[in-house]
């Protein structure tokens, strides 16, 4: 995403991340929904309970409970992406390039 939204993975660390999403699962049948769970624990874990539901529902999504993209499965489209914005700019260098070499070809005089 982008704009004022930005990626929380960066700021906490792994062990914590994994440790919450973690505690969700085992205590979630403790409360009366998934989000009663991740609101208990995000205070305990104190991060905010939608950057605690942000990663339960990543690791739902890459263990095939929920549908979405896998965390691996994005990270090869944005390298996709990043190649096909790399590809599409070199291939506009070169038809600037070969429009202006053939220009310079018509210009010569012929013999």
């Amino acid at each position: 995403m982008r704009g004022w939204s930005h990626d929380t993975t960066e700021q906490y660390p792994q062990e914590l991340r994994e440790r919450a999403v973690k505690m969700v699962f085992e205590h979630q049948d403790e409360h009366s929904s998934q989000w009663a769970a991740i609101t208990s624990i995000a205070a305990q874990v104190r991060v905010s309970s939608a950057t605690l539901r942000k990663w339960v529902h990543r690791a739902e999504t890459d263990g095939g409970l929920r549908p979405g993209l896998t965390t691996d499965e994005r990270e090869r489209l944005k390298g996709l992406e990043r190649e096909n914005r790399e590809l599409r700019r070199a291939n506009e260098i070169l038809k600037s390039a070969a429009a202006f070499f053939g220009a310079e070809l018509d210009r010569r005089p012929t013999r």
